[in-house]
């Protein structure tokens, strides 16, 4: 059976999904911030319940089209009960653990749909304290900085394939200045210049998950990616944070990470759908 979450059963599926956390992080950010059902915000979201004497997986549809998974013991009978549940609903593409995101495209028809993006990055995982004792200094962004990280911003999503050259550019500008209004850019700087970014795209107790680390071609090779993302896991740990996870977009980025001290715990899929697609089932 799947059915509907309301507000009442947001403890119990923190609950659920905190004993995956690492792959979780995305819905348990929406729900820290946005709580259960559609708001104004588009991380806000509907979220679906596997039950069986308790939660056993959950299924999130967030109001600007984008679905997330949590449920280790994933069957094609469940994912399409899910995909029953949202019949008629316009997705725009999905996130999570590997298998459970592929068994769930199959039930909602969406397998061999058109994607601008449809592949598995590591998943990895840090406990704080276990990190690479290097001081790194990072500064927050500030507003004098937005026109430089818009252009990054718009490289960094045609890096990673999320948006097309021309797509990016119109997308940057509010990304850059919503990141300046959270605070979750730090720069890694040089000779007073800055030369890479990163930043905290979930924040959930005492886990933080790193997003966006960027820098600029001409400057790769060097270490700054590592830098800078351990100058801003030292911060996190500074405020109370414990354990970092991620997604390594490519090998170099991946063996950045290692070299700070991350492990691999699993695969995470990230499936961008070409143009919109309605549901139906």
């Amino acid at each position: 059976m799947i059915r509907e979450a309301t507000q009442d059963d947001a403890v119990a599926i923190d609950a659920f999904l905190a004993e995956h956390a690492a792959s979780s992080m995305f819905l348990r950010s929406n729900l820290a911030s946005q709580g259960v059902g559609i708001s104004d915000h588009p991380l806000s979201s509907r979220i679906f319940l596997r039950e069986v004497e308790g939660i056993v997986g959950v299924f999130g549809v967030t109001k600007g089209g984008y679905l997330m998974v949590q449920m280790p013991d994933l069957t094609s009978d469940a994912a399409t009960a899910f995909a029953r549940s949202i019949s008629g609903s316009t997705v725009l593409g999905m996130t999570g653990p590997t298998a459970q995101v592929e068994t769930t495209l199959v039930a909602l028809g969406l397998d061999n749909g058109e994607f601008r993006l449809n592949h598995d990055e590591p998943l990895y995982r840090l406990e704080l304290s276990q990190m690479s004792a290097q001081t790194v200094d990072c500064r927050p962004m500030e507003p004098s900085d937005v026109p430089l990280l818009e252009g990054w911003f718009a490289q960094y999503l045609t890096d990673t394939n999320q948006a097309s050259a021309e797509e990016a550019k119109k997308i940057a500008p509010a990304r850059a200045r919503s990141d300046l209004e959270t605070g979750r850019v730090r720069l890694l700087m040089k000779q007073g210049k800055a030369v890479a970014m990163a930043s905290l795209n979930a924040i959930v107790s005492d886990h933080v998950q790193v997003g966006g680390v960027y820098v600029p071609s001409d400057m790769r090779g060097r270490g700054y990616g590592r830098d800078v993302t351990l100058g801003l896991l030292q911060e996190a740990k500074g405020n109370g944070k414990k354990v970092a996870v991620l997604f390594a977009n490519n090998p170099p980025a991946a063996r950045a990470y290692e070299a700070i001290g991350f492990e691999q715990v699993g695969w995470y899929r990230i499936a961008l759908l070409g143009q919109p697609q309605e549901i139906r089932s």
